[in-house]
């Protein structure tokens, strides 16, 4: 792979780059009407997602930080995206151009003074991870091995342009109105300058560690403050396989059901007991050892779940909940996708849809067994959303529901129950992360 000696960081630099996609997409759509003449509609539309995606991508890879990492999420939002787009758009995770060693180095020299091979008793120049905001160096001190994560230059910088670049797709994607979206795209933004906070990062990984460190079969690597700043991470290599490469090879279902069951524990003790979770659930971020250990090996989106948003949200979770209306929709209102201004109509539509949607998501919460190979489960999960997504009212009322919390939270749990799904993993145990909580009482 080639790799890059320099990344757009100027406006007006990284707008060109998207209107030169822009260009390529108005000719594979010529294309496409040419081939419909001589080819049928599914496989013309076929060929137009995929030309398109691998143009958008290759655009997106070169300019990294904020328009790749939209990429990213939406690799995950497998029933709203075709095929193309999710598996083009997956590779964000962790395949993309790394920056070129003349670069490594002028980092670590603004941050260090030094050169990596002058810190480091062995420094790899050649990254064996690129993704969207940085990419991981393999390096060596006194016989320790380590990761090392550098950002890419000018990521920060161009978060607030990017995300107008993007904004628009994102509205038109999913139904989003320009009055009152400014919440839902501050809050995104927030998430973003924090993952490019590596000073920040660096404590929450240090601390959900150490607060989670008692669960069982999962593992997190030490991290190096005194090789660390708010642009480099130095931490402990962890051996294994991405989660993504595992669940390509077959293995028992005994091993499957272990990592499905310590990957549920983790994000239920975090959500339950910490208030704060790792909010970015996807393959790129999660080993698997040799011995079936789950490996957490990056912490930049760390979500925090306010109470007055943490309490109605999980006592919705609750079927008798859901089945008292009176209860259900006072708690649609804390959570802001009812609205005092809403029309008859309004309220009777989104209480209808969300009480469908609540009710197919919380099924595991209400069960003391959940399994996630489900595929009859999945499937309510994509039929639901195609259902809805083609319904012609929604045109007509103000879409924009629920609190801005819901982003990252709702992402999260996609994310989670994605990676169940992926795992297999069947006879999960909901609330078996209750027996840490005693234990670490």
């Amino acid at each position: 792979m080639k790799t890059l000696n320099k990344i757009p960081t100027g406006k007006i630099e990284r707008a060109s780059n998207l209107l030169k996609a822009g260009a390529k997409v108005g000719v594979n759509y010529i294309k496409y009407y040419g081939n419909k003449i001589t080819k049928d509609e599914e496989e013309a539309k076929k060929i137009l997602n995929e030309d398109n995606a691998a143009d958008i991508y290759d655009s997106l890879k070169e300019l990294k930080g904020s328009a790749l990492k939209v990429a990213q999420m939406l690799s995950m939002e497998k029933n709203i995206m075709p095929q193309a787009y999710v598996e083009k758009f997956s590779l964000s995770q962790f395949s993309v151009p790394p920056l070129s060693g003349a670069l490594v180095k002028k980092t670590f020299r603004k941050y260090f003074g030094k050169n990596p091979e002058d810190i480091f008793d062995e420094f790899s120049p050649e990254s064996v991870n690129a993704a969207s905001i940085g990419q991981v160096h393999k390096a060596k001190k006194n016989g320790q091995e380590l990761a090392v994560k550098i950002q890419y230059p000018g990521v920060q910088e161009s978060i607030s342009s990017d995300l107008k670049l993007v904004k628009p797709i994102a509205m038109k994607m999913f139904n989003i109105r320009k009055e009152g979206s400014e919440s839902y795209f501050k809050e995104v933004e927030d998430k973003l300058y924090e993952e490019t906070n590596y000073d920040l990062e660096l404590s929450r990984s240090e601390q959900i560690a150490e607060e989670c460190a008692h669960l069982e079969n999962i593992k997190f690597p030490k991290y190096y403050p005194e090789f660390s700043c708010e642009k480099i991470i130095t931490m402990d290599w962890l051996h294994g396989k991405h989660f993504s490469e595992f669940i390509k090879t077959k293995h028992p279902q005994k091993t499957l059901n272990k990592i499905g069951q310590t990957l549920w524990d983790f994000y239920m003790y975090q959500m339950h007991v910490l208030k704060q979770v790792h909010a970015d659930p996807h393959p790129g971020n999660f080993l698997i050892s040799e011995k079936g250990e789950l490996m957490v090996i990056d912490f930049g989106c760390v979500k925090e779940i306010p109470s007055d948003f943490y309490e109605p949200y999980f006592e919705l979770a609750k079927v008798e909940n859901l089945m008292n209306q009176a209860f259900f929709e006072q708690k649609l209102y804390e959570l802001e996708i009812l609205k005092a201004e809403d029309s008859s109509e309004e309220k009777v539509f989104f209480s209808k849809l969300f009480h469908e949607m609540l009710e197919l998501f919380t099924r595991p919460f209400n069960q003391e067994f959940f399994d996630f190979s489900d595929e009859s489960f999945f499937q309510e999960i994509a039929d639901l959303g195609q259902r809805y997504a083609k319904l012609s009212d929604l045109k007509n009322m103000n879409t924009n529901r629920g609190s801005r919390h819901f982003i990252y939270l709702n992402r999260t749990f996609f994310g989670l129950y994605n990676m169940m799904h992926d795992l297999r993993a069947e006879g999960i145990e909901i609330n078996h992360f209750q027996k840490f909580m005693v234990e670490n009482a």
